[in-house]
């Protein structure tokens, strides 16, 4: 205290001094009080003093003694004063509560009387039970002075009086404090309903009401402010009929509620919530025994099994309440092989975690991260799955059943002595947040006063010294518990795992197979088996890549258990890490870089496109250490690396390869960046970043096979009489690639000056189809297949023409589905100045001078519905097919191109190959209103998104929605969507492009 004494000065005296040693903040009031009413005389005595400073708040502790003598009468007072100067125990007690608790202070200034409850608890091991609080309580409600409603709360805080006194002064630890208060909870419930049967004999005597604990209460180990959980069951007595005996068990539940939950009076005792009832609030709120059995056997879901696993009869009929426990544990053992308990327990969590406002989220002791939720939740979990088979771990304690899955082995010993100091650290500092004002709040204050009393209050449950600073020494305490228990999940779920297929030392307990199968089934692995066998091969044995493996495979398990696809994601970490394990960088940079391991597993459970190329150069995980490793390159770049490993290689086939592998590498890198979310946070802005990254990808590829193969013919034959040129098409010219798309291209030559035009045609053709048979070759590679289907004639016509046969053929014999198709060309690859030359050609072509003619928009018409009517695949949904289904892109895409003919020749911003920006810019052209061009750009983009889902979950293209629940499961995922929310994509999909088509209907079939 030398600096407080130092800012004090001149300005205090010396008992002011004396008392800011004692750790008085506000010395000179402290003074006051002393010298005041009922304390007149002990200003000067230092057991006292001591005893104040001793207090987690001297001031607070002064300022409720002043306040309790002021209150009290002559006699009282001095019966307190001599009671508090000779008895250390009673002064403890007492200056402790009144040192933490502003609200029990005040109960004692009405209620002075009630500090003789502190007296009563004179021995150590004294422990009261419920028939003890049953009878205090029963003894106060026979109170005159009172009504038996005011009596009930007046005795209620006489009792929470006495057991934070004991709290307070460690007479009892966490554990016997939840119990007591639970055991107080359950012996007031009783009380209310003696005096609500009291006021209805009639409902008494037609019906036996159990009233269930449940959550805390039910577990005992119920908080100092808490609403009490509850569920209540009846039975009709002999003779009576069921209907009235219901109505009169409600009447009498109803009436124990208000008696508990009314604030008139003396104040609330706490709130009795009974929403865990059977069909919640909407629920009847008494049910008979068969009532409940028949509605947990129809319609419960998985988190009310979880709450049932607390239920405990507190009050009422003993026999019923035993019976309805008795009628719905096997049922509650029996929750985690239900079909959906993963996915259920995935979507809680995270329900948990979602419900905290963000300026909450970092105070939460309760549900935030590394809270208390995350312990209590994990154990439950653990019960549930290993529970089935395992007697041992039944109880509705947090704290006995984490005991119990560390004497089964279920969780190791040191775990879950870690977990057990920090579950009882928090839940002490949540209590001695609540015991302040009697207030429900699960949040840290931020009040220097406020984090200082508690400080002081646990100073015993600190490792460091509080003395100094107790504020900063309570904030490391408390974020090094949190962040012990954020390694919850990996600590209590996954590390054992390991040691079941691991040889573990002498005496060590360890995960039986069998139980290690059921836990891996809980979380979601379809084939357990298979997966312990994987985790074996990584793990086990005595080397140094064993070892690491056993460092990262927990945290990885639960990584790939958070995907759509555990099993997946473990069996291409073993393939990717036997192709690598012998690599000294690989686990090294798993190991030092968290980061990259996690992408690592987020990529390999995502689907099978990424991994199914990751696996095919395992040494590609390298990128994923690198911070602009995930960062598509641009097409300069790509071309420069293409054009480079084509110039090393000795033939067209082994440069095409070359080419090849760089292709695959870089789609690897685009894939992987586009699962992780890295190309952009707005949907359209991702899918405009992967469209572009495919297609420099693509071009530099062709630029590179293109010279590959112009080399290997003048290699052979002299030099190419002709140039050449390569024509992007459809997606790939509007820089809309999908991950399974093919090249739509044209091929244009120019023969050179001398040159015959049948030699140049022969080469030009020789070359193309050499390209073609390369790129789409069989290989390790992924191949490119290049479609040339769209030139002129179709597959009927040439391969190649020169520039002059297009002019001709387009100004002859060009359809309008032709100058659709033109809107959509661009130069990708060859010779830039015959590229274009070519789309000065075609501009007249795609945006026409006079618009479109009424016969082409005719045609443009019926061509757009014989397709709708003719190629959509047989037993195709055409509300969820992605390319010609209802508002899908085929419409979006018609609609828009129809425009670009319309009006292309009058507005620049309309001459763009990407569907996006023609749209953008008809709609800032007045041609379509902003609402629809909205309504059309989503569609378009969630469709196009579907398809590049499909094709990353199930390695191969696909235009409708998977039919498998797992594949399902895995575009939703990438899409957004949580765990269970598949059948939430396709509804919103089907709103989304209903909404397109009607837009369509009237912008392209000019319907009204």
């Amino acid at each position: 205290m030398a600096v407080e004494e130092q800012r004090a000065g001149s300005r205090v005296s010396r008992p002011e001094i004396r008392l800011v040693r004692r750790g008085f903040t506000d010395p000179a009031r402290a003074v006051r009080l002393l010298e005041g009413p009922g304390l007149e005389g002990l200003a000067d005595d230092p057991v006292l003093l001591d005893a104040l400073g001793a207090t987690a708040d001297p001031d607070l502790a002064l300022l409720g003694l002043a306040r309790l003598l002021e209150a009290a009468d002559e006699a009282e007072r001095r019966t307190l004063r001599d009671t508090l100067t000779t008895s250390k125990p009673l002064r403890d007690r007492l200056l402790g509560v009144l040192g933490v608790s502003t609200a029990l202070g005040e109960h004692l200034a009405r209620h002075p009387h009630d500090w003789h409850a502190l007296v009563t608890f004179e021995l150590r091991d004294m422990h009261p039970g419920p028939e003890d609080f049953r009878r205090a309580l029963a003894e106060s409600v026979r109170d005159d002075t009172l009504t038996p409603a005011n009596a009930l709360r007046v005795a209620y805080r006489r009792c929470l009086l006495a057991i934070a006194a004991r709290d307070l002064t460690g007479t009892t630890d966490l554990a016997q404090t939840a119990a007591e208060l639970a055991d107080l909870a359950g012996a007031t419930l009783q009380t209310a309903l003696d005096l609500a049967e009291a006021q209805d004999p009639q409902a008494a005597a037609a019906c036996r009401l159990a009233v269930i604990g449940m959550g805390k209460c039910g577990g005992r180990e119920l908080n100092y402010v808490s609403d009490v959980d509850v569920v209540f069951v009846a039975e009709p007595r002999e003779g009576v009929d069921e209907q009235e005996a219901l109505r009169a068990a409600t009447r009498l539940a109803a009436a124990l509620t208000r008696l508990c939950s009314d604030t008139t009076g003396e104040g609330t005792i706490w709130p009795v919530d009974a929403n865990l009832r059977p069909e919640g609030r909407n629920g009847p709120l008494v049910r008979t025994l068969a009532s409940h059995l028949a509605y947990y056997q129809r319609w419960a879901k998985t988190w009310e099994f979880q709450a049932l696993l607390k239920a405990r009869p507190v009050a009422g009929d003993a026999e019923l309440g035993a019976a309805y426990v008795e009628a719905l544990a096997p049922m509650v053992w029996q929750a985690a092989a239900r079909e959906n308990f993963v996915t259920d327990v995935q979507q809680m969590r995270r329900r948990v975690i979602d419900s905290i406002p963000a300026t909450e989220l970092d105070r939460q002791l309760k549900l935030g991260p590394g809270g208390l939720r995350d312990v209590e939740f994990s154990v439950q979990l653990l019960q549930l799955v290993h529970g089935r088979t395992d007697p041992a771990l039944r109880s509705g304690n947090t704290l006995e059943a984490l005991a119990a899955l560390s004497r089964g082995g279920y969780v190791g010993r040191a775990d879950a002595a870690s977990l057990d100091t920090a579950y009882r650290f928090l839940r002490s500092l949540e209590h001695r947040i609540q015991l302040h004002r009697l207030r429900r709040t699960h949040l840290m204050p931020t009040a220097e006063e406020d984090l200082r009393r508690l400080a002081r209050s646990l100073a015993a449950l600190i490792n460091d010294d509080t003395r100094s600073d107790p504020v900063a020494a309570l904030q490391r305490e408390w974020k090094r518990h949190a962040v012990e228990v954020r390694r919850l999940h990996e600590k209590l779920f996954y590390r054992p795992l390991l040691d079941a297929v691991a040889e573990l030392p002498p005496g060590a307990a360890g995960l039986t197979p069998e139980a290690a199968r059921a836990r891996l089934e809980a979380l979601g692995y379809t084939d357990p088996a298979a997966a312990l066998r994987h985790i074996s091969a990584l793990a086990s044995g005595v080397s140094r890549k064993a070892a690491i493996q056993r460092t990262l495979l927990p945290v990885l398990l639960g990584w790939f258990a958070d995907s759509a696809d555990p099993d997946a994601g473990l069996l291409n970490f073993r393939q990717v890490s036997d192709a690598l394990g012998r690599t000294p960088w690989y686990l090294r940079l798993l190991r030092d870089e968290s980061a990259a391991a996690e992408q690592l597993a987020r990529v390999l459970s995502a689907g099978r496109l990424a991994p199914d190329l990751l696996l095919r150069a395992p040494e590609a995980v390298a990128m994923l250490g690198d911070p602009q490793g995930l960062v598509p390159r641009g097409r300069a770049a790509l071309q420069s690396e293409v054009l480079a490993a084509v110039g090393r290689a000795g033939s067209p086939a082994a440069a095409v390869a070359a080419a090849r592998s760089v292709r695959r590498r870089e789609l690897f890198r685009t894939a992987a960046a586009d699962v992780l979310g890295r190309l952009g946070e707005d949907p359209g802005e991702a899918l405009d970043a992967a469209g572009e990254a495919l297609t420099a990808l693509n071009a530099a590829t062709l630029q590179g096979a293109l010279r590959a193969c112009v080399a290997g013919w003048e290699a052979e034959h002299g030099t190419l009489p002709t140039r050449i040129a390569v024509i992007a098409m459809g997606r790939f010219g509007g820089h809309e690639l999908g991950y399974g798309s093919d090249a739509d291209v044209l091929f244009v030559h120019e023969p050179l000056l001398g040159s015959l035009e049948q030699d140049a045609a022969l080469a030009a053709q020789a070359v193309c189809n050499e390209l073609r048979t390369l790129l789409g070759a069989p290989s390790t590679e992924p191949p490119l297949l290049v479609d040339a289907d769209l030139r002129p004639e179709g597959r009927s016509g040439p391969l190649v023409r020169t520039l002059a046969s297009y002019a001709a053929y387009y100004r002859r014999w060009s359809h309008a589905w032709e100058s659709q198709a033109l809107l959509r060309a661009e130069p990708v690859a060859g010779d830039e100045e015959l590229g274009a030359r070519f789309r000065q050609l075609i501009d007249p072509l795609r945006y026409p001078g006079g618009g479109v003619p009424e016969r082409d928009l005719v045609e443009i018409r019926r061509i757009k519905a014989r397709i709708e009517a003719e190629r959509l695949p047989r037993g195709a949904d055409p509300t969820t097919h992605t390319k010609i289904g209802r508002g899908g892109l085929a419409d979006v895409e018609w609609t828009v191109q129809l425009l670009q003919l319309q009006h292309g020749h009058e507005l620049p911003a309309l001459r763009t190959t990407r569907t996006r920006a023609a749209l953008a810019g008809a709609v800032r052209a007045g041609l379509v209103d902003p609402a629809d061009g909205e309504v059309l750009d989503a569609a378009w983009v969630l469709a196009s998104r579907v398809r590049a889902a499909v094709m990353l979950v199930r390695g191969r293209p696909g235009d409708s929605f998977p039919g498998e629940a797992r594949e399902l499961a895995g575009v939703a995922r990438y899409l957004g969507y949580g765990a269970g929310h598949s059948g939430e994509l396709v509804d919103d999909y089907r709103r989304t492009t209903r909404r397109a088509r009607a837009v369509v209907d009237r912008l392209f079939y000019g319907s009204a």
